[in-house]
């Protein structure tokens, strides 16, 4: 299945958890349906649940620093899971919740645009972009505007590889 994943932006980057990862990156139409298919690396597992974010309190959120960790390696539909509980948690036209909807965007217009479905994927990007644009910077440990900046660029072609969440150092 290796070659049918993405490949993590930089193996080497630092975990922000000691969660372990899934036993693959679902792909839609090349890998096992997670949590759908018998096979799958969440099969008979419950959806994920979190407990509300608190902005201030980014570093305790072991679902928000996993779903940062799943995201910089390149496991991006299992970002958007993670990053989903939270922002169901959230007041979805606030800040939080705009922010967290951002980063949804972003990881799934990176699969679709590893999946090849190029105008998927700018679409995706444009808005995840425009909601980031709404969040203050810094938010979640997130420099933002850096983050769009890499994100930009990657959407520009300027960048060969997808913007990293590089968080402040966690505790």
């Amino acid at each position: 299945m290796v070659d049918d994943e993405p490949s993590p932006p930089d193996p080497a980057f630092p975990r922000y958890t000691r969660v372990a990862f899934p036993a693959y990156r679902y792909v839609p139409g090349r890998t096992p349906h997670p949590r759908r298919d018998p096979g799958g690396h969440s099969y008979g597992r419950p959806e994920p649940r979190a407990m509300p974010l608190d902005p201030a309190a980014w570093s305790a959120s072991t679902t928000y620093l996993y779903g940062a960790d799943l995201y910089n390696f390149a496991y991006w539909w299992e970002a958007h899971e993670s990053f989903e509980a939270l922002w169901q948690m959230t007041d979805k036209e606030g800040p939080l919740g705009q922010a967290l909807q951002g980063l949804i965007q972003i990881a799934a217009g990176n699969l679709k645009q590893f999946m090849g479905a190029e105008s998927a994927a700018q679409k995706l990007w444009t808005r995840g972009l425009g909601r980031l644009a709404l969040a203050p910077s810094p938010m979640l440990g997130l420099d933002v505007r850096g983050f769009e900046a890499e994100a930009r660029g990657y959407l520009a072609g300027v960048r060969a590889q997808p913007a990293l969440l590089r968080l402040s150092p966690v505790g």
